[in-house]
């Protein structure tokens, strides 16, 4: 490997393989002391996003995480993970990572090319905890490194791992698939997805302010954080046509709940220009049929559907920019979901229903449904994908 182009945040290519069960003991403890340190890192307020991740590694969570898991006593990781991390997520990193350790495995982590203040806040919290003598088994068998694209490096790295796990766009992971593997390695791929929400009208008809702002928060929490740059954000709002209007507009009054929640994201003049430009991008190509756009500032667009167009994926806002349909029943968004579509979010609505909608019809899409504010709750069921089990080598007994 040539060594020079590759940053070496923390540990070598030197990597320890030693496997260990899923969620053992000591990896349950480290975590749980970085959840602390991590907390303590940052200003309240100050990275929304380290903070959430504290709050996942934290042994109470962490637990909960190991009771959906089958068989961890006869179970070994599979060995070295090799992990690539998307460049526009700050935080995906070290979510990975804690996947690949958590399933018992040795890893090596690609981080973010591009630079985020996030990336040295966790990687420096993680190096301190590596200082710790009890967690040496932890820390030869640990590695974060940082370079471009380079296929000799990634090439080397593939090979040495047990499993990959890629994270990334569609054309990012035809690249990096041309680097072999093991003949037995694993790989797992987080490719491009896209998510919705459903929110019944009468719902938002009937709902308290106080519940109408908590509904603003969470959406605001599942979109404008990570300006809509994550998989599971949802960009289209279909509205459940479920009362006779007296009145009240359902979708204004939410739409209004959302721009004053908004007021205090940071709209840097950039993300107004290229939101707009996006916007003009849309309207020029012409392959979305709008019927009208409503404009709060330029912190909110909410775009209205003349009619749905047949690749509901095609319709992606960022920096507060989304599109909005009714529909009279559930079952009319089946002919919409295809393999792409990863979260369904829902307020007001039957997720029993939304459930059955998938299951009866043998969707392809549709891994997750959720209520708003748990868009970005990243859990070890992902993509449709058993991540620990993936990673992890059961072992039969007779």
């Amino acid at each position: 490997m040539r060594s020079d182009s590759v940053q070496w945040l923390l540990g070598t290519d030197n990597v320890v393989i030693c496997p260990m069960k899923p969620y053992s003991d000591l990896a349950v403890e480290f975590l749980d002391e970085l959840s602390s340190l991590l907390r303590k890192s940052v200003k309240p307020g100050e990275y929304p996003d380290i903070i959430s991740l504290a709050f996942w590694c934290r042994k109470g969570n962490v637990l909960k995480l190991k009771e959906r898991t089958l068989d961890v006593d006869s179970s070994l990781g599979k060995g070295l993970v090799f992990h690539i991390t998307p460049s526009n997520v700050p935080v995906n990193f070290a979510f990975s990572f804690f996947f690949g350790l958590l399933s018992g495995n040795s890893n090596i982590v690609r981080v973010p090319s591009k630079d985020y203040p996030q990336t040295d806040i966790i990687c420096g919290a993680i190096a301190k905890m590596l200082e710790n003598e009890k967690y040496n088994k932890i820390k030869v068998g640990t590695a974060f490194v940082k370079y471009g694209h380079d296929q000799v490096i990634t090439d080397r790295l593939s090979l040495m791992a047990d499993a990959r796990v890629i994270w990334g766009g569609d054309e990012s992971i035809k690249n990096i698939r041309k680097s072999p593997l093991k003949s037995k390695a694993t790989e797992i791929v987080f490719a491009d997805r896209y998510s919705f929400g459903v929110i019944s009208e009468a719902a938002v008809v009937n709902a308290s302010d106080e519940e109408i702002r908590s509904l603003a928060h969470s959406f605001y929490n599942d979109t404008y954080l990570m300006d809509q740059n994550a998989c599971s954000t949802p960009h289209l709002i279909l509205w459940l046509k479920d009362f006779k209007r007296d009145g009240i507009d359902p979708r204004k009054r939410f739409w209004q709940a959302v721009y004053e929640e908004a007021g205090h994201y940071d709209l840097e003049p950039i993300k107004a220009v290229d939101k707009f430009t996006d916007y003009c991008n849309m309207v020029m190509k012409g392959n979305v049929s709008i019927s009208y756009t409503n404009k709060w500032d330029n912190l909110l667009y909410a775009i209205g559907l003349e009619e749905m167009t047949t690749d509901i994926t095609v319709m992606r806002g960022r920096f507060g920019m989304f599109y909005e349909a009714g529909i009279e029943e559930l079952n009319q968004l089946v002919p919409y979901i295809n393999s792409k579509v990863q979260t369904a979010m829902y307020y007001g609505v039957d997720k029993e229903a939304l459930k059955s909608m998938v299951l009866d019809n043998g969707l392809t899409g549709i891994d997750r449904i959720v209520p708003f504010g748990k868009a970005l709750d990243i859990g070890v069921f992902w993509d449709g994908y058993d991540i620990i089990g993936q990673l992890s080598r059961r072992i039969s007994f007779e």
